[in-house]
């Protein structure tokens, strides 16, 4: 039996719609990742900097802040378009697969889920430019050719794994980060959303007050996950031979000194490593920048996602309920 026209007709307009949906968070992803990447990257030299075994001076100081740039836009823009796309489709795909997590108080395991599944997506894209960030942020003289010869090092003493190394670590990092943030994220805008608006409704909260929600959503995580981002950090630059914790990173490197993570080393032995040998600073060494670039990364990371979502879907922007009031 041949479908009406109707259903057809039906069928079209809920295949444009879920396109549509892609289409507003793959670009608004995209533009939320290059902007928040490239405003705050002098933040991050700083953390990686300070999280790095041969001390915050060796390794660079305050000097080529913007270090590693390139790579980290290269990354960003599709590496954050990646993680919204997966997110939006795993909000909306998984209730129908497990009618539970509709309910309004299983909320929170909704979004800790989809939010885990899209920075494991994002982690593909971002974790290669990610090595090749660090390891030019954390290069006191800079190379020659800048991120482009990293990448090239990399690819000529380990192939595609040496991309890749700290993967493990990364996706470790991300997911107790994204199941803290997002979950606190969605329900600070519901709570807005029933107080601040007239249909409750959290589409209809304004970008700017999605933005603060953003901003405190992130800096709780980022200041309970500071020990899982050091030893990321520490998995990730373990390919470079480093002088002790305070030591001027000037002479020779003797074998008996030098750090002795790598590639290949469990994320829970770097931990216990670094607590034994270094203290229960150490872990948390980074940890004033880590929580001012992403309480700020926040508000800005979610704060264009969400302005861009609206201006894409027709809905009022931030600076169109302005003029308005």
């Amino acid at each position: 039996m041949a479908p009406s026209t109707s259903t057809t007709r039906s069928a079209n307009q809920a295949a444009v719609a879920a396109s549509t949906s892609f289409t507003v968070a793959l670009v608004s992803g995209g533009l939320a990742g290059t902007s928040v990447d490239t405003l705050f990257f002098p933040i991050d030299t700083l953390k990686t900097r300070a999280q790095s075994r041969q001390g915050f001076f060796a390794a660079g100081g305050f000097s080529g802040v913007y270090r590693g740039l390139g790579s980290a836009v290269v990354g960003s823009a599709p590496g954050a378009s990646l993680f919204f796309t997966t997110y939006e489709l795993s909000k909306s795909t998984l209730p129908r697969l497990v009618p539970h997590l509709a309910r309004e108080d299983f909320a929170p395991l909704l979004h800790m889920a989809s939010a885990s599944t899209g920075e494991v997506a994002a982690c593909l894209v971002r974790v290669p430019t990610e090595v090749v960030k660090q390891r030019s942020q954390t290069s006191a003289k800079g190379t020659a050719g800048g991120s482009w010869a990293i990448a090239q090092d990399v690819w000529r003493t380990s192939g595609v794994r040496g991309f890749y190394r700290g993967f493990g670590s990364t996706v470790a990092r991300e997911i107790p980060f994204t199941c803290l943030q997002f979950p606190l994220y969605e329900r600070l805008k519901l709570f807005l959303a029933r107080r601040r608006t007239p249909t409750g409704l959290v589409a209809d909260l304004p970008a700017l007050e999605a933005a603060a929600c953003g901003s405190l959503a992130g800096g709780v995580a980022a200041g309970l996950t500071t020990p899982l981002d050091v030893a990321k950090t520490r998995i990730m630059l373990s390919n470079k031979a480093t002088p002790p914790p305070g030591g001027g990173g000037g002479g020779t490197v003797h074998p008996s000194t030098t750090t002795t993570t790598t590639a290949t080393t469990s994320f829970r032995v770097v931990l216990r490593q670094i607590y034994l040998e270094e203290g229960l600073g150490a872990l948390f060494a980074g940890v004033v920048p880590r929580v001012i670039w992403i309480s700020a990364g926040g508000a800005v990371f979610l704060g264009v996602y969400e302005w861009s979502k609206k201006a894409l879907q027709g809905r009022p922007t931030a600076a169109a309920e302005l003029r308005r009031d």
